[in-house]
Order: structure tokens, then C-alpha cells, then sequence
């Protein structure tokens, strides 16, 4: 069993979620942050690739103190449980994501450094263990659906995208796209690795102007 998991993205109109230099790029309209903020308030947990916790340095937090406090009169945390994916163990220990705001999983492979997983479980971080090389994605969200997450929202980046897709882990996509174009052969798209043999078909589900961008809701088709 795995919670309902869907990806959320915003892109510009040629695909890329960032440049070369993989800095953040402000690409959401103030109308598509509100959207993202409702969807982090329903989820049960949120997850990010380590290269997402390095770049942007998130909190993964609901920034509404009105959903906030939804969240809390329908019985549930504050904010929903953070989980990052870091086969390595290369989360710096001051990563915002650590804070005490909410619970946060690192998912780590046996390749991890043992001294930072300690670190890390001394400061009250949930650490789970699976994969020799790589996280078990598998066997990760197995473990998230045990622990009650129904819903899991994917905020990337395109590594981990890429790697829940070829896993077979995701239900649906949501794809903002910004009034840009950003270019650039090696920038990041929404979903990078290698391609998929045959490619994996979706169904549109939803489309709607929103600021200045569009809004994409896609469903995969197995």
C-alpha cells in the first residue's frame, strides 16, 4: 500500500524549473503560491530531493495561518511531515527543513555517513533507512502509508520526479506554467534523468488561466 502521490511543478513555457546554474527562479504567480499553499494544507506529508534542500534551502511549512489552523481543528499537526530524500546523508544540520515546525523524515541509503545519521537522530529527526545505493522509494512511501500519510504531495526537484515516475509512485502531476521562457540545454526540466522507453501517457484533467501563467492538472495512465 502507498498514499495517493502527486507532483507539484512550476515550469516555464519551454519546461525548465531553474537555469544552468541551478539558482531559484521565482516562476509562480502570488495566485499559484496560494494554490500551493491549500495543497501542502491537505497533504499528509511532503517530500523533497536532497538537491531541492541544498539549492532553496525550504522550510516545507504552511505559510497560512488560516490553513494552519484548519489543520489543527480537524485534528491534525500544524503543518504536515516533511520528508527528504537524501541517499548520502548530505542534509547540512542547519537546514531550515530540520526546525522544529514540524516532524521531518531524511531517507537515506546504506551509503550514508553513519556519524550524520546519529547527528541527525539526536536531534529528534526521523531517519529511515533503505536501498544500497539508492533510497527504496518502494519501500519509503510503504513506510510514509503506515505511519498514516494518505496523501503525499512531490515537490521535486526534476531527480526526484524523474526517479517516483520510473517507480510507478505517482497518481497525478500538477504543472504551473509561468510567462517565461528560461532556455539553457543543461537547465533542469520537471523531470530530467533518462527518458522513459515507451513514454509514460497522461490524461488532462484540468486547465485554467491563473496570474499570469496556466495551471495543468494531468493524471497518469497506467
Amino acid at each position: 500500500m502507498r498514499p495517493f502521490t502527486f507532483i507539484n511543478v512550476a515550469s516555464s513555457v519551454d519546461g525548465k524549473i531553474s537555469n544552468e546554474k541551478r539558482i531559484q527562479l521565482r516562476i509562480s504567480c502570488e495566485e499559484d503560491l496560494r494554490r500551493v499553499d491549500e495543497l501542502r494544507a491537505k497533504s499528509d506529508a511532503i517530500m523533497v530531493g536532497i538537491g531541492t534542500v541544498l539549492s532553496d534551502n525550504p522550510k516545507l511549512t504552511v505559510k497560512s495561518e488560516e490553513l494552519r489552523k484548519r489543520r489543527l481543528a480537524e485534528g491534525r499537526d500544524e503543518n504536515p511531515i516533511r520528508v527528504v530524500v537524501d541517499s548520502k546523508c548530505r542534509i547540512p544540520l542547519d537546514a531550515k527543513v530540520l526546525d522544529n515546525s514540524a516532524k521531518t523524515i531524511v531517507a537515506v541509503s546504506n551509503l550514508a555517513n553513519l556519524e550524520k545519521v546519529e547527528a541527525l537522530r539526536k536531534m529528534g529527526v526521523d531517519v529511515f533507512v533503505a536501498g544500497n545505493n539508492k533510497v527504496d522509494l518502494k519501500a519509503l512511501v510503504e513506510y510514509l502509508y503506515n505511519l498514516g500519510v494518505k496523501i503525499l504531495m512531490v515537490e521535486g526537484g526534476a531527480t526526484l520526479n524523474w526517479a517516483m515516475l520510473k517507480e510507478g509512485l505517482v497518481d497525478e502531476i500538477y504543472i504551473y506554467y509561468g510567462n517565461m521562457i528560461v532556455g539553457g540545454k543543461d537547465s533542469p526540466t520537471v523531470v530530467d534523468g533518462t527518458s522513459f522507453d515507451p513514454p509514460i501517457k497522461l490524461e488532462l484533467i484540468g486547465v485554467e488561466k491563473l496570474g499570469f501563467g496556466v495551471l495543468t492538472r494531468w493524471r497518469i495512465l497506467r
